[in-house]
């Protein structure tokens, strides 16, 4: 079992940077491929970015690719999400996702993600 906490959310300007976090509680994540979504009202979950499960290679959707850049700890137990240039359009609740089954060719898939956190909001408003 794996459990999942993001923090970091919160309201900020157009253009503005701001980093969100997921911490596994009680293990690393290694192994695991961990994958950030969203989800606005309205919208179905959208795919953000992912670590492959060896760690060795990231992932990133159209709509963020070149603002958003994915990090972790030494640890293995934290995922960051760095996000620059917001814009308002990404506003919507982050939700980080980890699962071990997870191959290349379906990381941008939700369904094949076995863990979830609870989310966490970001707001880009002026």
């Amino acid at each position: 079992q794996v459990q999942l906490v993001e923090s970091g959310g919160g309201l900020v300007q157009p253009g503005d940077s701001l980093r969100v976090a997921c911490t596994a509680s009680g293990r690393t994540l290694n192994g695991y491929a961990t994958a950030w979504f969203r989800q606005a009202p309205g919208k179905e979950r959208e795919f953000v970015a992912a670590y492959s499960r060896t760690g060795g290679y990231t992932y990133y959707g159209d709509s963020v690719k070149g603002r958003f850049t994915l990090s972790r700890d030494n640890g293995k137990s934290t995922v960051f999400l760095q996000m620059n240039s917001l814009k308002p359009e990404d506003t919507a609740v982050y939700f980080c996702a980890a699962g071990r089954g997870v191959i290349t060719s379906s990381i941008r898939s939700a369904n094949q993600y076995d863990y979830w956190g609870q989310g966490t909001q970001v707001t880009v408003s002026s």
